[in-house]
């Protein structure tokens, strides 16, 4: 896997600017897309496993109460399932600005669920970045969801569309049901 630094510049893939790449999503990117794209596919990526360790001050949360969201860890089992998808160059300029806190473009290899395979440009937001807030327990992450809102809405809105996402799919993720279960848990304790 390499690292591509997020720019606004459409130079991506130098000398090759207007070839078509693929996207892989495993966050909002699955239910959202909000940019143009020429394919859909599910697909999924090997040797990195969804987490909530990010958190969103710009989307989900506040400077003040930061919202969680997805990231990927490296975990060597690991299966990630998610969407492709098949876009032009010019769209990484949105994009970038989307995926501003925190996330990386990175270049990973790519399974579509029909057994072809690709590579394809991921963002991920790694450790260290100012966003980061790490591993916590399921509850822990559930309860700051609960309360969280940031400019795009409630926090618990993102979990629960990416977990009825990954079901439409036909996949599952236990750290995200497990959030899931437990947001739940606690707003059926507070009615």
């Amino acid at each position: 896997m390499s690292e591509i630094p997020t720019s606004s510049s459409t130079e991506t893939c130098p000398g090759q600017s207007d070839t078509p790449l693929w996207l892989f999503g495993y966050g909002s990117l699955i239910y959202k897309t909000g940019f143009a794209f020429r394919r859909r596919r599910p697909a999924s990526i090997k040797g990195w496993a969804r987490r909530f360790w990010q958190g969103s001050h710009d989307h989900r949360g506040t400077l003040e109460a930061p919202g969680r969201v997805a990231t990927l860890v490296p975990r060597e089992e690991a299966v990630c399932h998610g969407m492709a998808y098949l876009i032009t160059p010019d769209v990484l300029e949105g994009l970038d600005v989307r995926e501003k806190n925190g996330y990386l473009r990175v270049v990973t290899d790519l399974y579509f669920d029909d057994g072809e395979r690709g590579e394809a440009l991921v963002y991920m937001a790694t450790e260290g970045n100012e966003a980061w807030l790490g591993e916590a327990s399921e509850l822990e992450i559930a309860q700051q969801i609960s309360t969280a809102v940031g400019p795009s809405g409630p926090n618990r809105d993102y979990l629960l569309m990416l977990a009825d996402s990954i079901r439409e799919m036909g996949h599952d993720d236990a750290h995200v049901e497990a959030i899931e279960q437990a947001l739940l848990a606690l707003e059926a304790r507070s009615e």
